[in-house]
């Protein structure tokens, strides 16, 4: 159990990669990304009480997206966040490349096999397999950032270890309204510190135990240079993530609400302090 259960700051990761942890006893890798906007995190099967308890107080949690599997949703069964009618969740899939339970293995070439041709053969398979996700559902990504807009409260975003699915949701909500890119990558690159804690929770459920049991979980932590890359090549062929959000549904509008909602803090507490 973690005795101190508030989180470190209030603000996103920055440069400095101060990840903002919330102390939650079932979840590994729950931090806040935006106070009061965004909030990732990994499984929350195992939340108890007292964590949501703490989430829809200090966090003021309104909607949980869940980009799980159909399949892992199945095996996994309603969580404790499903019973809380003050919170919505909605299930919003991307589906893995990996062809298993999950995406955990998109980390490392020697881990994760190929089974279908890339529209990405010179990228590494972890970008290709984040590349993928904005190929096979683009619904569901501008769908969960469409309701990261809109809500009042937070909107928290979880896949099963909170680093890939859901570091690509994040990703791109962030950098469609100009947060730093630094920031952003930083924020990816936060589940590393936590990768181990974050192994030992998947493999302890049935459902991932299989595709995980027995390897190295450092084999498993975000690789620097992946959202960098990943960034990138969304410039480079779909002419930023802005771009690509509207031309896949999401509207001025929205993309207006989503920047009223990020950008007042994206100087004052995404970028850090300025000297003086």
């Amino acid at each position: 159990m973690i005795a101190d259960r508030t989180c470190h700051d209030q603000g996103m990761a920055g440069s400095n990669g101060d990840a903002r942890w919330i102390a939650l006893d079932g979840a590994a890798n729950a931090r806040v990304v935006v106070p009061g906007v965004l909030l990732r995190s990994d499984n929350l099967q195992g939340l108890t009480d007292t964590d949501v308890h703490l989430l829809l107080e200090e966090q003021a949690l309104e909607v949980v997206l869940d980009l799980r599997t159909d399949l892992e949703v199945e095996l996994e069964g309603p969580g404790p966040i499903t019973r809380e009618p003050r919170v919505r969740v909605e299930h919003r899939s991307l589906y893995p490349r990996s062809g298993g339970n999950t995406d955990l293995d998109t980390v490392a070439d020697t881990l994760w096999p190929q089974r279908d041709a890339s529209e990405w053969p010179d990228e590494s398979r972890v970008v290709q397999a984040y590349l993928s996700y904005m190929s096979a559902r683009p619904d569901s990504i501008v769908g969960s950032i469409r309701t990261i807009a809109n809500a009042r409260g937070s909107a928290l975003v979880h896949c099963a270890a909170g680093k890939d699915r859901t570091g690509v949701v994040v990703a791109l909500a962030l950098d469609a309204v100009g947060v730093d890119r630094e920031a952003i990558v930083s924020d990816y690159m936060a589940s590393a510190e936590r990768i181990f804690a974050i192994m030992a929770r998947l493999v302890s459920s049935e459902t991932y135990r299989s595709e995980l049991e027995g390897r190295d979980p450092r084999a498993h932590a975000p690789v620097p240079g992946t959202m960098d890359r990943v960034l990138q090549l969304v410039d480079d062929v779909f002419g930023g993530s802005t771009e690509w959000l509207s031309s896949h549904g999401l509207t001025a509008s929205e993309l207006d609400r989503l920047r009223a909602r990020i950008e007042p803090l994206n100087r004052r507490e995404l970028d850090g302090p300025r000297p003086g």
